[in-house]
């Protein structure tokens, strides 16, 4: 067994292991020798793609899959590079599920960083609904208030959450 030292990020207190790092140690072992990574694109069009990565051993065999889907434009990386972002992505699942560079988490850095970024840029509806619905209930003009609402924040609503606002205008 090798004593390869992976390169972690700490993202929030838990060490990740980048794909690169997977990707060098894969590489570099004698014990994965002549082994392939390939990967297939099962969607691929201007909005989204699904990528499947397999590695195989000298035989032909598949040892491990792994899987991912990106949206393009769902981060600043997808704006320009959702494919490559979607491959290496799989390709990193495919390496942990291998067993290389699981000892905290099979997610890598880059997945993980990406998941907080979209949590923490997704809007944030149900507060806004909260306090809509708290804003009208606290008016005295509810139509005012509704319309109030649907000004400021009328784009972020879909239309079912102006529906039910409009529950609250007597």
């Amino acid at each position: 067994m090798s004593n390869y030292k992976f390169k972690t990020t700490n993202i929030r207190g838990k060490q990740y292991v980048e794909v690169n790092e997977r990707i060098k140690f894969f590489r570099q072992e004698e014990q994965y020798k002549d082994w392939t990574i390939a990967s297939e694109f099962t969607v691929l069009d201007s909005e989204q793609c699904v990528c499947k990565t397999t590695i195989a051993d000298t035989n032909g065999r598949v040892i491990a899959t792994g899987h991912a889907h990106e949206v393009q434009g769902s981060s600043n990386i997808n704006k320009t590079s959702y494919v490559e972002n979607c491959e290496t992505s799989a390709i990193g699942r495919a390496l942990a599920m291998l067993g290389i560079g699981i000892d905290t988490s099979i997610a890598s850095a880059n997945e993980v960083s990406d998941a907080i970024a979209k949590q923490e840029a997704a809007p944030k509806e149900e507060n806004i609904m909260d306090k809509a619905v708290s804003f009208i209930k606290s008016e005295n003009n509810k139509q005012e208030a509704f319309d109030a609402i649907i000004a400021k924040y009328g784009d972020q609503l879909t239309d079912r959450q102006k529906t039910g606002l409009k529950k609250f205008v007597r």
